[in-house]
C-alpha cells in the first residue's frame, strides 16, 4: 500500500503540467510527499538519520507494526477535509502522526502564542537607531534529555543578552528546534527564551521565537524570514552569537557550500567577525524562497 501511494515520476510531472506557474511547487510538494512515504514507510535512509526516521529499527516487527497502524489511521481520516480525498496525503499525514513528527506545526499559530509583542513593536520602531536589526541567539542541544538548556545554550543567551543590553539591536531572536539528544522534549528557543526572561529581565516583546531550525544552515534561513515578516530592512546586518567552534564553521567556505547543497541558495551573506563568539549576518530576500525536499524543517 504504501508503494502504491508513492507518486512515479510521469503522474508528479502530469500533474505539474497542469499547475501552470505553479509547477515548481507543485513538483516540490510532491518530492516532499514521497519522502515521507519512503522513509517512514518503506525505511529509505533520511538525509539526517540522528534526527529522522522511525524510532523502530528497519525491518523490525515493530516498525512494521507502524506503517500497519498508519495505513489503518490512513482509512480512517480518508474523509478528513485535511487530506481532501488523497489517500497519499493521507497515508503520508498517518504515517508522521505515528511517529510523533509533528515538528513543523508544533507551535502554530506561532505570532500569537510567542511573537505578538515583539511584531507590534516592531511595527512602530525606528530601525535605524540600531546598529543591527537583530542577535540571532543559536540553539545548541545539551547531552541527555532531562537537561532543557546545555551549558553552551546558557552561554549563548548570556552573550545575547549582553550585546542586547548595550543597545546593539531592538530584537534578540532565539533559533533552535527540539533536535538533540534524539527524542529530547526540550526545544532550544522556548528554552532560550524563558532563560532570557527569567535570568536576564529582557521584556518578552524584545524576544522573536524561532522554534523550527534544526540544523544551522535553517536557522539563518528562519531568521531572515522572522524579519522579513517583521519589516525589518534587509540592507542591516544581523549579530549571529554562539560558541567559537559554532562561529568558526559559519565563517568556513564549508558553510557557504552547505547552503547551497542543503537550501539551493544562499539566505544571505556572512560579514565580518565581531568576536571569538559574534559574527554579523546580512539577510537576503532569496529565504523566502522553497527549498529542497525537508518535510520537518519548514
Amino acid at each position: 500500500m504504501v508503494e502504491a501511494a508513492i507518486w512515479r515520476d510521469d503522474e508528479r510531472e502530469a500533474l505539474a503540467r497542469g499547475a501552470g506557474t505553479a509547477a515548481d511547487d507543485v513538483r516540490r510538494e510532491i518530492d516532499g510527499l514521497n519522502e515521507v512515504l519512503r522513509v517512514y514507510g518503506v525505511g529509505k535512509l533520511p538525509r539526517y538519520p540522528l534526527i529522522d526516521g522511525s524510532d523502530e529499527a528497519f525491518g523490525s516487527a515493530g516498525f512494521a507494526a507502524k506503517v500497519a497502524d498508519a495505513v489503518t489511521l490512513a482509512t480512517l481520516q480518508g474523509d478528513d477535509p485535511a487530506v481532501k480525498g488523497d489517500p497519499s496525503l493521507s497515508l503520508a499525514l498517518a504515517l508522521l502522526d505515528v511517529n510523533d513528527k509533528d515538528q513543523a506545526i508544533a507551535f502554530e499559530p506561532l505570532d500569537k502564542r510567542y511573537n505578538a509583542g515583539a511584531i507590534a513593536k516592531a511595527q512602530r520602531l525606528d530601525w535605524s537607531r540600531f546598529q543591527y536589526s537583530a542577535i540571532i541567539a543559536l540553539g545548541v542541544g545539551p547531552d541527555d534529555l532531562t537537561t532543557p538548556l546545555s551549558a553552551r545554550g546558557k552561554a549563548n543567551v548570556r552573550l545575547a543578552a549582553n550585546a542586547f543590553n548595550q543597545g546593539l539591536a531592538p530584537f534578540i531572536i532565539v533559533s533552535g528546534s527540539a533536535v538533540h539528544p534524539r527524542d529530547t522534549p526540550h526545544v532550544e528557543a522556548v528554552e532560550m527564551r524563558r532563560a532570557l526572561i527569567d535570568r536576564f529581565g529582557i521584556a518578552a516583546n524584545a524576544i522573536i521565537v524561532e522554534p523550527y531550525a534544526r540544523h544551522t544552515t535553517t536557522n539563518l534561513r528562519n531568521a531572515t524570514r522572522q524579519l522579513i515578516r517583521l519589516g525589518a530592512p534587509l540592507g542591516h546586518d544581523t549579530l549571529v552569537v554562539s560558541n567559537t567552534a559554532h562561529i568558526d564553521a559559519i565563517a568556513s567556505p564549508a558553510f557557504t557550500t552547505r547552503n547551497q547543497r542543503e537550501l539551493g541558495y544562499q539566505p544571505g551573506r556572512i560579514g565580518p567577525r565581531r568576536s571569538q563568539n559574534a559574527i554579523t549576518f546580512r539577510p537576503d530576500a532569496a529565504s523566502r524562497r522553497v527549498d529542497p525536499i525537508d518535510p520537518l524543517d519548514p
